[in-house]
């Protein structure tokens, strides 16, 4: 009997239970909640704007002119979460208020020029990653996990409608009726009394 080496062993690993639907759908989340500060953090250091901040710019920008309560209905919070955000983009010279020419109780948000820059800025934004890897998949997988992720917010009570997975239109109850586009509307006319 030598002096041999003693071997040393791994243990080995008690093999793992599979996970619930649930469990690796939160797994995924959380891993898109990760990328989604990680890269928020990067955009607020190569281009001054966080990640929600450019979502709020790239809103305002859509629509020209809008209040805050409707930006909060479209980004479905409460509007006083919005508040510090806004604070800080006007502190920033991204965004002015406007009285409202129809309501001058009514503040209207809209884009300055350094606003509109960053708007128009695609490369390094995470609208930019999530618009290459929605461009890989096929429409149908994209209209599918939309519906997914819209019933999981509904669920977690964000105030998020539900969706088919069809694109919105502009009766979408996902766009405040202020926003929507002014339809037709057949004129009732009235019944001549016979004489």
């Amino acid at each position: 009997m030598g002096n041999s080496p003693l071997k040393v062993v791994a243990p080995v690993a008690p093999e793992l239970k599979p996970l619930g639907d649930a469990l690796v759908f939160m797994q995924v989340l959380w891993a898109v909640a990760h990328g989604l500060e990680s890269v928020s953090k990067r955009m607020h250091a190569d281009l001054g704007i966080t990640g929600p901040q450019r979502l709020v710019l790239r809103i305002i920008g859509h629509h020209a002119r809008i209040s805050a309560g409707e930006l909060a209905e479209v980004l479905h919070i409460h509007p006083s979460s919005l508040t510090g955000m806004l604070r800080r983009l006007e502190e920033a010279e991204m965004i002015r208020r406007e009285s409202d020419p129809f309501d001058r109780r009514r503040a209207l948000l809209e884009l300055t020029r350094k606003g509109m820059r960053l708007n128009d800025q695609r490369e390094g934004t995470i609208e930019s990653m999530v618009e290459a890897a929605l461009n890989r998949l096929p429409r149908e997988r994209v209209a599918t996990t939309k519906a997914v992720l819209s019933a999981i917010a509904a669920a977690l009570g964000t105030g998020a409608e539900p969706i088919d997975g069809d694109a919105p239109s502009e009766a979408s109850p996902r766009v405040p009726a202020k926003l929507r586009k002014p339809t037709a509307v057949k004129k009732k006319t009235r019944k001549q009394p016979k004489a």
